[in-house]
C-alpha cells in the first residue's frame, strides 16, 4: 500500500474517510468550493464518475477555503450545497488545507516537496490523477474542466 493509501481523512459528516479501499483504484482528486465560478465543474465531476466508476475510478472532493473565501460554509451546509445543487454523489472529504504551514499530508504527498507534480495548488478545482498503487500519474490545471480530452485520455490510459 502506498503512503496516500494509509491515510484516514474525515468526510463531511465527520466519520473516518480511510483512503486504503481506494487501494488498486484510480483517484481523481480535485481541491472544491461552493462559490466559485469554477464551482459549476462539480457537475462535471458527478458525470465523470458516474461514467467511470464501474470501471474503476473514483472521484474524491477536497473542500478548501484557502482561495478568496470560497467555500466558507459548515460541513452541512458544503454537504447539501453539493446535493441539492449538482446531485454529487462522490466522497467529499472535511476542509482541508492544501498549501502552506499547514498543508495536509495529502497534499504533501500530491504537491509537496519531493512529489511527482510539487508545487502550490494554484485555485479550487484543482485535480490529482492518482494511481491505484498511489503513484499521482497527472496533475491539471483548475480550468481543466472535467470533459477536458486530455483528462478523459488519462483516465482512459490508467484504466487499461
Amino acid at each position: 500500500m502506498s503512503a496516500i493509501h494509509d491515510l484516514t481523512l474525515n468526510d463531511l459528516t465527520g466519520q473516518p474517510l480511510p483512503l486504503a479501499p481506494y487501494a488498486g483504484q484510480l483517484l481523481l482528486v480535485v481541491n472544491v468550493a461552493s462559490e466559485c465560478g469554477l464551482t459549476p465543474q462539480y457537475a462535471g465531476l458527478e458525470q465523470l464518475y458516474q461514467q467511470y466508476r464501474a470501471r474503476g475510478l473514483t472521484v474524491l472532493g477536497v473542500p478548501c477555503n484557502q482561495f478568496a473565501g470560497q467555500e466558507p460554509g459548515t460541513p452541512e451546509q458544503i454537504l447539501q450545497f453539493c446535493l441539492h445543487n449538482y446531485g454529487v454523489s462522490f466522497p467529499l472529504t472535511a476542509k482541508l488545507e492544501v498549501n502552506g504551514q499547514d498543508r495536509h499530508p495529502l497534499y504533501r504527498l500530491l504537491a509537496g516537496e519531493g512529489a511527482d507534480f510539487p508545487g502550490d495548488i494554484s485555485w479550487n478545482f484543482e485535480k490529482f490523477l492518482v494511481a491505484g498503487d498511489g503513484r499521482v500519474l497527472a496533475r491539471f490545471a483548475p480550468r481543466t474542466a472535467p470533459d477536458d480530452p486530455a483528462l478523459l485520455q488519462a483516465i482512459d490510459n490508467a484504466l487499461g
